[in-house]
């Protein structure tokens, strides 16, 4: 990697600065401060690949999000919101009218981007390791040969309270922390970029992963509603697309079948069906599903020897002591199941990625404590992400990036009062009014937060015609959430999201 760092041009619309930010301007005599302003940095690269050389500029900073007030129908101007956080490379030389350009987030809510940045997407990636060979402090960065950037410009933004996005200046930070609020505002930095940029013209994609995947479905459906902005794709990364399929509530049974098979991929893993495949032990999960279904819903109804032969079938998938499935009343909660699975060795699993284990803090919790997943990848994201930011692209801030936080919660979801946290409709309304929008959806099979089959029966009841349909595309790969973390995954992963965007360009 090579880098010359130069002063970006400020946009035609909005002041910026650039350079590497200094104190913040002063009050003035009457105790007011200056209106924030854009504040980016811009560095050039080249990234050496088996297949050549990729020149790119990158950019980093904060963009200001303004709102327009008005006051008795009177219009009183544009006033400073929110400051976002983002980063973008573009390739150099490139035709924008035929160039697509993808924007990236992650979920949590309450996560940054750094996860997709540089663990898939960008030109340079985390020297993480995977589960068993997990790279010591202080970890490392390496250049991502299977970068997105070979076929698509790249837009990674961090929602407001993460990474170095806040609200402005005297502006509360809670509007942002829900489902509409973080729409709108993710989608004005959409808007934003792509008219400054002027990329109006060319093939634009989302990609998101977790709750980032709840926004892209949304997000999709609001910007051709709020904007007439249409896209050629979404990509979806584990995406959360009906809450109600993950967390397991008193009143609702449906979660219960559609863990059952990542159970039983988890349970294969930790060597407890010895003798039998991975996809044996799935498919025997997939088959019983539907059985499964029928035995929850009779409820107290069920006769003994039904309930005991429930019990053992269940045991026998996931892995879990017949004893235990029965004090669970057949329905083991996936916190305690991941709890529960390895306490003879006293561990936990991760929930995320169920192949990854740690130890628990005592050995008689009900809940796992922690997720080794998390705990394992955390250290390593968040050095190179520092290191990366500063050291190579050449920006510098004294805030905290926040690469996770808790302080976007609780998350309104009031838009959902009285249902299901489910935006599976928006994104066939999308699709349906966009007849050329595509979709890409990518699983991890020891995904224990947002399993397989949760995400295909959200997908399978989204109200689209057939034609429609053929136009989702799903990808399942052996690793979690975050399948990239394993090496294989990670380049084939990359390769079918490349194609994905070059098929769905319509160039």
């Amino acid at each position: 990697m090579s880098d010359t760092p130069t002063p970006e041009s400020p946009a035609p619309t909005t002041p910026s600065t650039t350079g590497t930010p200094g104190p913040q301007p002063s009050r003035d005599a009457a105790g007011a401060r200056p209106a924030p302003r854009d504040d980016l940095v811009t560095t050039h690269h080249t990234l050496h690949t088996p297949d050549g050389d990729l020149a790119y500029t990158a950019t980093t900073g904060r963009i200001v999000l303004h709102e327009e007030v008005t006051t008795d129908d009177k219009y009183d101007g544009r006033k400073a919101k929110a400051e976002m956080s983002l980063t973008y490379y573009t390739l150099d030389g490139a035709d924008v009218t035929r160039r697509p350009v993808t924007f990236a987030f992650n979920g949590g809510p309450g996560s940054s981007s750094v996860w997709l940045h540089l663990g898939l997407l960008g030109p340079r990636r985390v020297d993480a390791g995977d589960v068993g060979n997990l790279t010591p402090p202080p970890y490392g960065l390496l250049d991502n040969h299977e970068t997105l950037l070979r076929v698509s410009d790249l837009v990674f933004i961090d929602p407001v309270s993460t990474g170095w996005s806040r609200a402005a200046e005297g502006e509360k930070a809670r509007p942002y922390h829900g489902f509409t609020g973080d729409l709108e505002s993710v989608g004005e930095v959409i808007r934003l970029w792509t008219s400054r940029h002027d990329r109006w013209m060319s093939p634009k994609f989302l990609i998101g992963e977790s709750y980032g995947g709840t926004r892209g479905a949304s997000l999709a459906e609001y910007l051709q509603r709020r904007f007439g902005m249409f896209l050629n794709g979404v990509m979806l990364i584990a995406p959360a697309l009906n809450l109600e399929t993950l967390y397991h509530a008193d009143g609702s049974d449906l979660p219960n079948p559609l863990f059952l098979p990542v159970y039983a991929a988890t349970a294969h893993y930790h060597g407890l069906h010895p003798g039998r495949s991975l996809d044996e032990v799935v498919a025997d999960a997939r088959d019983y599903a539907d059985e499964y279904r029928a035995v929850l819903a009779r409820g107290q109804a069920l006769d003994d020897d039904a309930r005991a032969a429930a019990v053992a079938r269940v045991a026998a998938i996931t892995g879990l002591s017949e004893d235990y499935v029965d004090r669970a009343n057949l329905r083991p909660e996936h916190l305690r199941a991941y709890a529960e699975l390895l306490r003879s060795r006293r561990l936990v699993t991760g929930r995320l990625d169920t192949r990854f284990t740690g130890p628990a803090d005592h050995y008689v919790h009900e809940k796992m404590p922690n997720d080794p997943f998390l705990t394992a990848i955390l250290g390593p994201y968040s050095a190179a992400l520092h290191h990366y930011l500063r050291g190579e692209l050449e920006y510098t801030h004294d805030a905290v990036y926040e690469v996770m936080t808790g302080a976007v919660h609780p998350w309104s979801y009031k838009e959902f009062e009285g249902r299901a946290v489910d935006v599976a409709d928006k994104l066939a309304e999308a699709m349906i009014v966009n007849p050329h929008l595509r979709v890409h959806v990518a699983m991890g099979r020891y995904d224990g937060g947002v399993p397989v089959e949760a995400i295909e029966y959200s997908l399978d009841q989204m109200p689209v015609p057939r034609e429609a349909r053929e136009r989702i595309e799903t990808r399942t790969y052996p690793a979690g959430h975050m399948m990239y973390v394993h090496p294989e995954a990670r380049v084939r992963q990359s390769a079918d999201l490349a194609a994905f965007v070059e098929r769905a360009s319509h160039r």
